[in-house]
């Protein structure tokens, strides 16, 4: 028990953070800020966080808590490529309402120059996991191609989210990203879908 509140406190203020970064900008918000909005403590934050700027690498945690919440909302009767539009959809209208671009740009930046850990490419993230798990199962009921391997899917669909979140943040947030991936997901990702509705 001990270890799910010890998850939970630390999901708080990265929540708490992430919603102040989103409404009051990243330079204006205050350890003491985050700490008020997350309800929790000081010597909480310090445990996990050794300072503000450590928290700009939670990002990833903030998706997967998110694609968390997302899963008891999966229809067992939909097709897995259908869930996985779903799970795009649910997660890039999050970064249109409530992730700053500045923020998400910096991010990506990031990673293109840590010598650390790249916490977007880390396999045992819950993105990745249920990415896998919703892949296998396509297969398994016909609804994805099986000359494909799961690890190649799931790698050409964070690609593709990828590119699509690059685009958004060079092009300074011009356009929806949930409406846009909307269009081009499908079309990115159609060559994956199993032929069976031909033969049908």
């Amino acid at each position: 028990m001990a270890k799910k509140n010890t998850r939970n406190t630390k999901n708080k203020i990265i929540a708490a953070a992430w919603s102040l970064f989103y409404e009051q900008g990243y330079d204006n918000t205050t350890i003491e800020e985050i700490v008020e909005e997350s309800g929790t403590s000081k010597g909480s934050f310090y445990h996990y966080f050794g300072g503000k700027d450590a928290l700009l690498g939670t990002l990833s945690e903030l998706f997967d808590n998110k694609y968390q919440e997302l899963i008891p909302q999966l229809d067992g009767q939909m097709d897995s490529f259908d869930k996985l539009m779903f799970l795009n959809q649910e997660l890039f209208l999050m970064i249109d309402n409530s992730v700053s671009m500045d923020l998400l740009a910096r991010l990506y930046s990031s990673q293109l120059i840590t010598s650390g850990r790249k916490h977007l490419l880390d396999h045992n993230r819950v993105y990745y996991k249920l990415l896998r798990q919703i892949t296998a199962e396509g297969q398994q009921n016909g609804d994805l191609r099986c000359d494909v391997s799961v690890n190649e899917f799931v790698k050409a669909y964070a690609l593709c989210e990828r590119a699509l979140i690059y685009d958004w943040c060079i092009c300074n947030g011009e356009y929806s990203l949930c409406q846009y991936a909307k269009q081009m997901m499908p079309l990115f990702l159609a060559g994956f879908r199993s032929k069976k509705e031909d033969n049908l």
